[in-house]
């Protein structure tokens, strides 16, 4: 410390690594012995604590002392010699020759290191890592994207053909298993269809995913706060669920076919398409569109006719004496139009004296033959009203109603009656904002009739002794379809869009359907139990399967790899709310049919109108 003074000027050493000169502007002694030095740098003056071990390894040449002499002379001429570098005190002996060759921060191993040298060095480390692991994976996705070039949603693509690698694929077959469809008093099913020409040309991304033949998946992009892209997988279970695969052919095998045998019994049954605008509907109905016109031999319609007069011959119920009679009319808002009819006259609907409801005026056509019913569906299309929305360019905004009728030729008495329905396509009205007021009344209008006979359906399901048919005209002329009991059977045929731009659509119709029923994704058979599986209902906001029992081995929300996606909280929801409050709730009083009987001693049929009753209220004070 005495060979250092105020404002002397010596070498240190920065942080990061450079060297230069710097004056002293404080000595410290005793045990801290510490330098304080500064030196200006740019138009600012810095400054640094140094140990007094850095500063002698940085300036030897002040702290080598000159070598004694017996007279003051021989002293001064020492002093002034130079000193003497490091490889001049090896060549005499005086340094080790490893102390030589090593640094100054290695000649003194007790000399304290500098904390900020440490932490720029590990900076620096991490620094160079961070980028291998950014340049990597900007690799691997420039090489994911150039497999799919022009897509501009690759990354959702990749994410959803690496889930459908792990699902195995059984579509619904043309031949029905076992011989025989589902006899159910409600049947739940739902088409696909294929991706159009300009949706392909646009890349468009198929969203939808199909299982099994009663299962399918809708994969729904979403962001994380952080703006990373993950899937979000809504599973849905119907009784049947048909791919882009499937013909019209194969959906009137499973669908509307069955139910012809029911008129002939004596009952009435309904087949209706529902959906969004463009999904399908009127091709599934009514048959392809070869060219300008509609080609209704391969429809629903045409081939229900088919089977109709083909059944009609049959041993069995050829000595009944039946004759067929068609009728064709649309629905438009609150209005009823005639189709069959020169000009489509407006139509009346109203309840006769034993509570029946007739349209007054309506058409009844004989028919001897399957030409003759596609002769009477081509004319009502031609005068069916349609419009242009944001989602089609043609669209149908109408109901159209084809009904099928059996009468008995003795007395002209209805045996059976077949109604055909085509759905006017539903749409937000989100979506209508920028129509113009006609088409936002139109819209409101079907959301109106479709709301009604959703409920109306489910009414049916439950048995329940009210039925809301008077809430649109839609339901009021198909009352007749909705009473019975056994005798009315139903088939709901759901269509969907697949592509990415139409998720929010497609999600719509599918909770529209599966309220219609609400069949749960657990309720499946044995064998499909023990694979993968989905373990939510069948309207999931946001799926989360258990470690044990899940469709994907991956998180429900799963994004690219390397993305930073946070860990997702597994959400063990319910789709229904019903079933949710039934197991959360511990029921206190006795809540099966046969509790009921066995503690008062009630009838069987006594005991299922109270259940359903109570089921009825308990919805009404939930869920207005």
């Amino acid at each position: 410390m005495d060979q250092l003074s105020i404002k002397q000027k010596v070498f240190i050493r920065r942080s990061d690594g450079r060297v230069h000169l710097a004056e002293i502007i404080k000595l410290e002694g005793g045990s801290t012995n510490l330098v304080t030095v500064e030196w200006p740098e740019g138009h600012t003056v810095r400054g640094k604590d140094l140990p007094l071990e850095l500063v002698v390894l940085m300036n030897p040449q002040i702290f080598d002392l000159p070598r004694c002499s017996g007279n003051a002379t021989s002293a001064n001429q020492t002093a002034s010699i130079p000193p003497r570098s490091m490889k001049e005190r090896m060549a005499e002996g005086s340094l080790l020759p490893g102390l030589a060759a090593a640094t100054p921060r290695q000649l003194t191993p007790s000399v304290r290191e500098d904390d900020v040298v440490h932490q720029i060095e590990r900076m620096r480390k991490e620094r160079e890592q961070r980028r291998e692991v950014q340049a990597r994976t900007r690799q691997e996705r420039e090489q994911v994207k150039s497999e799919d070039p022009g897509n501009p949603n690759w990354e959702i693509a990749k994410m959803i053909r690496a889930q459908r690698v792990q699902m195995e694929s059984q579509p619904v077959k043309s031949c029905i298993p076992n011989g025989r469809a589902k006899g159910h008093q409600i049947v739940v099913c739902v088409r696909k269809r294929p991706l159009r020409r300009k949706e392909l040309t646009d890349r468009e991304v198929d969203v939808v995913t199909i299982p099994s033949k009663d299962t399918l998946v809708v994969h729904e992009p979403r962001k994380h706060v952080n703006l990373v892209k993950f899937l979000e997988n809504h599973s849905f279970r119907f009784d049947y669920v048909f791919n882009e695969d499937c013909s019209n052919a194969t959906v009137y095998e499973f669908t509307a076919r069955p139910l012809i045998k029911h008129i002939f019994e004596g009952g009435m049954a309904t087949c209706f398409a529902y959906g969004q605008t463009g999904s399908g509907k009127t091709h599934t109905m009514g048959g392809r569109f070869p060219g300008s016109q509609q080609s209704s031999m391969d429809g629903i319609y045409g081939m229900a006719a088919k089977d109709v007069f083909s059944t009609l011959k049959t041993a069995p119920y050829s000595r009944l004496k039946l004759k067929v009679t068609c009728s064709f009319f649309e629905i438009y808002g609150t209005r009823v139009y005639d189709l069959l009819m020169p000009g489509k006259p407006q139509l009346r609907v109203l309840e006769d004296g034993k509570q029946q409801v007739q349209v007054v005026g309506l058409t009844q056509n004989a028919v001897k033959n399957t030409a003759d019913v596609l002769n009477l569906l081509e004319m009502g299309n031609s005068v069916r009203t349609s419009g242009q929305t944001s989602a089609n360019s043609k669209s149908s905004r109408s109901h159209a109603v084809f009904q099928i009728v059996l009468r008995s030729e003795a007395n002209q008495r209805i045996h059976g009656k077949f109604s055909l329905i085509d759905l006017a396509g539903n749409e937000r009205g989100a979506d209508n904002s920028s129509a113009d007021r006609v088409t936002r009344l139109e819209g409101s209008e079907i959301n109106k009739s479709l709301l009604v006979l959703k409920e109306c359906i489910r009414a049916l399901g439950r048995q329940s002794s009210h039925l809301p048919f008077r809430g649109s005209k839609l339901t009021q002329v198909l009352r007749d379809s909705f009473i019975g009991g056994k005798k009315v059977k139903t088939c709901m045929i759901a269509m969907i869009s697949p592509g990415l731009h139409s998720v929010e659509h497609t999600l719509n119709t599918l909770r529209y359907a599966d309220r219609v029923k609400e069949l749960s994704v657990e309720s499946m058979s044995p064998k499909r139990m023990q694979g993968p599986s989905l373990e939510s209902t069948s309207m999931p906001d946001i799926i989360s399967q258990s470690p044990s029992k899940r469709l994907f081995p991956s998180a429900s929300s799963t994004s690219l790899r390397g993305a930073g996606n946070p860990a997702q909280k597994e959400l063990n929801t319910t789709n229904d709310l019903n079933r949710a409050q039934k197991q959360e709730s511990k029921p206190t009083s006795p809540t099966t049919g046969r509790q009921l009987i066995r503690r008062k001693g009630r009838s069987a049929q006594e005991v299922s109108m109270m259940l359903a009753k109570s089921l009825a209220e308990f919805r009404g004070r939930n869920f207005p």
